[in-house]
């Protein structure tokens, strides 16, 4: 009934949809949650919210000795709540900044799974669209 290279070419075919559907599927989704991972690595978010009230980089904000003068400790104190002040408003825009583009991400991979199993149909839309005479 087919010729050989024929039977091969649909075989080829049958088998390439068998694992988009299934195993091709499963690894897609995989990746996708491995992108996401690295994505929140990347942003170290259970680091920043461990230290999100830490100082940030006290270079010279020490603690004072008890025989340091008031002025001496009232200047450090202010040294210190700074540098908590920076370090918290850095960790927090940067929380903020992860967060976002983790959404986003998670948004774009959602979509990327509800698409897949319409990918292999494009090029046989594209034929259609063709043959009617489809613009945009």
């Amino acid at each position: 009934m087919f010729s050989n290279s024929c039977y091969n070419t649909l075989m080829a075919i049958a088998e390439m949809f068998i694992w988009w559907y299934s195993h091709g599927w499963l690894v897609f989704m995989r990746r996708l949650r491995s992108t996401l991972s690295s994505i929140t690595d990347f942003f170290s978010m259970s680091s920043l919210i461990r230290t999100l009230f830490k100082p940030y980089r006290q270079i010279s904000a020490s603690t004072a000795s008890s025989s340091a003068s008031l002025d001496l400790r009232f200047h450090m104190f202010l040294d210190r709540l700074v540098s908590r002040v920076i370090g918290f408003i850095s960790r927090l825009l940067l929380l903020i900044a992860g967060t976002i583009i983790i959404i986003i991400g998670g948004i774009f991979s959602l979509l990327l799974i509800i698409l897949w199993p319409f990918i292999p149909l494009l090029p046989i839309v594209g034929i259609i669209l063709t043959i009617t005479g489809f613009t945009l």
